[in-house]
């Protein structure tokens, strides 16, 4: 077991475990800690605990101290000075006349490295690039691509559903997200009413698609046939959510609303096909 922080750098970013050390931290304390990149400066999002081996990636890094004020005005500097990287890394690009969108730059908080996140469409030969930013900067320099999933969370935005997007608001990882998820919730499959404004398919069609797989499994296939109390039918719509099935009954031609327990409960034939 390790008694560890949980701590962010960025508002929704993936979230690091640090060892705490002898250090009285709480939820919400600004600190310093070591990273793979240099010293950083990052918020505690969760309180100090005991994880097993398995949840953590050894040796773990330690929290240097809790932040200061001057550690705040450091920061802020910082990206001060990383708008000023930004406009002149945009001239620069178009200078040496690239293909290339650069959406966001980073100092690292004791400004060993400027970071430039830029989007492309394929590789770009970006050295001479570097060559003069280093020239300007006097610090190390890394040009680093991002998919356009990751530029929708630096940017944000307002989604389809009229919300700032998730992305950018709390989701720490994206997961995986299929077509078959919209499939399997009967949504239009039209690629403007599943995606978001990253172009992919939006990452909301995940949060119920557990709910949606249980669901499908416990209820019939469209077209199965059944025998209810009211005849032999087959089953033409299904709810996923309230668990009703629409049976039209092949001898009256009605059109019979069941749930799944009144089926359930209807006999051995009706068991078998809510499976």
């Amino acid at each position: 077991m390790h008694r560890v922080v949980g701590v962010r750098f960025k508002k929704a970013g993936k979230i690091y475990y640090f060892s705490p050390g002898e250090l009285d931290i709480e939820v919400d304390d600004y600190v310093i800690v070591e990273t793979a990149r240099g010293v950083e400066f990052g918020k505690v999002v969760i309180g100090i605990k005991e994880v097993h081996d398995d949840d953590v990636v050894l040796p773990l890094k330690n929290v240097l101290r809790l932040a200061t004020d001057k550690d705040k005005l450091i920061v802020e500097e910082n990206r001060t000075e990383a708008q000023n990287a930004f406009n002149v890394c945009v001239e620069k690009i178009e200078e040496h006349n690239l293909d290339m969108k650069l959406v966001d730059v980073e100092y690292t908080f004791d400004r060993n490295k400027v970071l430039f996140y830029f989007t492309a469409d394929g590789r770009i030969d970006f050295r001479e690039l570097v060559k003069d930013l280093a020239s300007i900067f006097r610090t190390r320099i890394e040009l680093r691509q991002i998919g356009v999933r990751d530029e929708a969370k630096m940017l944000g935005g307002i989604g389809p559903c009229g919300r700032m997007l998730c992305c950018s608001t709390y989701l720490g990882d994206f997961e995986p997200v299929s077509i078959k998820m919209a499939k399997d919730q009967n949504l239009s499959l039209n690629p403007t009413k599943i995606s978001g404004l990253c172009g992919r398919l939006m990452c909301c069609l995940k949060y119920e698609n557990d709910m949606y797989e249980e669901a499908k499994k416990e209820l019939p296939d469209i077209n199965e046939e059944m025998v209810t109390s009211y005849g032999k039918g087959k089953v033409i719509g299904l709810n996923m959510l309230e668990r009703l099935i629409q049976v039209e009954i092949h001898e009256s031609h009605r059109i019979i609303e069941f749930t799944l327990d009144e089926l359930i409960q209807e006999g051995a034939i009706a068991t078998e096909a809510a499976k």
